[in-house]
């Protein structure tokens, strides 16, 4: 395939080196700052060479470059986060033009096996009453946010599979923490690229699900696959649906 990448920062370029490892062809790399890529904006010859952009920018630049895309035609991926509000606009113009385009905030195909593994454990501990659970989350202290959208994710799927748990606890707790909240701890340190673990413990017994990122390159990998499933597909969908296509075709 032949891809456009927007937005050539650390993201950009780790999706550059898979692209190059996967066999695929960079028709040009676009990034608004000065002197960083090929170009601040697509250019019509890139538009035309290519057959999808993988875009990773700034929250306020996706909804301008989706009308790009949707005029030329071109389908994208897309895992920039933070432009909630925009979406309902970039669906219709995703549906109105018929290419396809793919959006999450977390395209790390670990994380999406570690979510299935998180939800199975809490259905399984379920009818169990003396297991309890937490999920845990360290990352690198120049994150922003606290916790990580992963680990949010990962409760919600333990909400849905454990009935006894009603809601998410994210705050210090200085008192006893109700039967049926999930306490969600986050911790910040060093260059830590990303560790969420699901405990479950009993009196007799623990047991953890952890999944532990070593780079943003299976992030950059799940963007690149996603670009090669999109491809030939219209509308507007979730990396969910990506992901559990996969996941349905491996069973």
């Amino acid at each position: 395939m032949k891809i456009l990448i927007v937005g050539y920062g650390r993201m950009g370029r780790e999706v550059e080196q898979v692209l190059v490892r996967r066999g695929h062809e960079i028709v040009g790399r676009v990034d608004e700052k000065p002197g960083v890529g090929d170009a601040p904006r697509p250019s019509p010859e890139m538009l035309k060479n290519a057959d999808a952009a993988i875009e990773f920018s700034l929250p306020e630049g996706v909804e301008g470059n989706a009308a790009v895309y949707a005029a030329a035609g071109l389908s994208a991926v897309v895992g920039t986060t933070g432009w909630k509000d925009a979406e309902p606009r970039v669906r219709a113009l995703v549906e109105k033009s018929g290419i396809g385009f793919v959006t999450g905030s977390n395209f790390s195909i670990g994380a999406h096996i570690f979510f299935a593994l998180v939800g199975e454990a809490a259905r399984l501990i379920d009818p169990f009453e003396d297991y309890d659970a937490l999920l845990m989350e360290i990352h690198h202290n120049q994150k922003k946010d606290s916790p990580s959208g992963t680990a949010l994710t990962a409760a919600e799927r333990v909400l849905a599979g454990l009935s006894r748990k009603k809601r998410i606890a994210t705050e210090r707790l200085d008192r006893r923490i109700a039967p049926d909240e999930l306490h969600v701890v986050s911790a910040r340190v060093g260059t830590v690229p990303g560790t969420h673990t699901l405990l479950v413990d009993s009196a007799a017994d623990s047991i953890e699900v952890v999944h532990t990122a070593r780079s943003r390159s299976g992030f950059a990998l799940g963007a690149v696959l996603a670009a090669e499933w999109i491809a030939g597909k219209k509308g507007f969908y979730d990396v969910r649906d990506f992901i559990a296509d996969k996941f349905s075709k491996g069973s």
